[in-house]
């Protein structure tokens, strides 16, 4: 094992944060949020943005157990979105995945249905992301999305991350075979644009 790899500290993903934005604040996700969640939850739409065949789940005792024990959890971070205008949760960004070898996670976000385009999945994303390099000495964040949901990855551009490939066929989707595309954004970059590649001179096709 590399020196840089047996010092590295390990990220605290037990301190769960509140991040605040000009539109949204993140704070830790609670069981108290799943009503303002469930919606993303139970949205076809959304299920199918996500490639989520679980889609439609309708088990709220199930939900709720599920958000209780985010507070414990010390291999990922969980977070409520809340726009500040209005003081709603209209979803949830997530830290996931987490590769200490490599000093990497995954990351997600879902905002629950009628409250897109405004620009909160953007600031969310930025402020999350942001936190992992900053505070939790991660080198790389990654994702994947799918061909279908091409609003998700303009968010995710803008915020900075970087197409790396495709995976082809990734999703079958009632009968469609539709493609993924990874995109990461690393540690250097985020801290030379500080998730807004555009402003930093540097635009994306």
């Amino acid at each position: 094992m590399a020196d840089h790899q047996r010092n590295a500290p390990r990220p605290d993903f037990l301190d769960k944060p509140t991040l605040t934005g000009e539109r949204v604040l993140l704070r830790p996700v609670t069981v108290d949020d799943v009503p303002a969640l469930l919606p993303m939850f139970r949205d076809a739409g959304t299920s199918r943005l996500t490639g989520s065949h679980d889609g439609g789940e309708t088990d709220e005792a199930r939900i709720r157990g599920w958000y209780d024990t985010r507070r414990d959890q010390d291999d990922r971070l969980d977070l409520a979105v809340v726009e500040r205008a209005t003081g709603q949760v209209v979803g949830e960004a997530v830290l996931n995945e987490w590769d200490p070898s490599n000093e990497s996670c995954g990351f997600r976000i879902c905002l629950v249905p009628g409250t897109r385009g405004r620009g909160l999945g953007t600031e969310a994303t930025r402020l999350i992301v942001g936190h992992g390099f900053e505070r939790l000495g991660l080198h790389r964040v990654s994702l994947e999305v799918y061909a279908v949901n091409p609003r998700a990855r303009r968010v995710y551009e803008k915020a900075g991350f970087v197409a790396e490939g495709v995976l082809r066929d990734a999703l079958l989707w009632e009968g469609e075979r539709v493609d993924a595309t990874v995109m990461s954004i690393l540690a250097p970059e985020r801290f030379r644009h500080r998730g807004r590649p555009e402003s930093a001179g540097h635009p994306r096709i």
